[in-house]
């Protein structure tokens, strides 16, 4: 899908506010809030906007420890990549999980509630996955940016 200016401000916006109601959207845009809610039904449907969600404050829900982790596998083959990313679709503590290239394998982004939880979460859980051989985790200690949005 082609995209021009307005479906460009359109989506800088609802990344900012995905509340937003649409007559104020309309109003940010210049266009008619018929014509703004016909823009955002067409970036919908084309896949552009794949949904919306509640932002939660981490510490408040128990899950203040952030942790990256490298996974390396015993064996790169398609079936045990495809194994692996199965189970670890599975796994709720896991936010994020790239496959990448380079020293390492997979890079899983995970949140827990304590070093505690995620000695658990480590040890019964991830390196317990289909041909874990080896990871190495990084807590973080601050989170400098976090942003969900898009440069567009």
């Amino acid at each position: 899908m082609n995209l021009d200016e307005i479906d460009r401000r359109i989506l800088r916006i609802l990344q900012k506010d995905g509340r937003i109601t649409n007559v104020e959207l309309s109003r940010l845009v210049n266009l008619s809030p018929a014509a703004t809610l016909e823009r955002v039904r067409k970036l919908e449907h084309a896949a552009v906007i794949s949904g919306y969600t509640a932002r939660l404050d981490p510490e408040t829900v128990n899950l203040g420890l952030l942790v990256f982790v490298q996974v390396t596998l015993d064996r790169t083959s398609a079936d045990i990549f495809d194994s692996f990313a199965k189970a670890v679709r599975a796994i709720p503590q896991v936010s994020e999980c790239y496959m990448v290239a380079g020293g390492f394998d997979y890079l899983v982004k995970a949140r827990v509630r304590d070093m505690s939880a995620y000695r658990a979460f480590l040890g019964k859980t991830l390196t317990r996955l289909p041909g874990v051989r080896q990871t190495h985790t990084y807590t973080v200690m601050e989170e400098v940016k976090s942003d969900l949005e898009l440069p567009l």
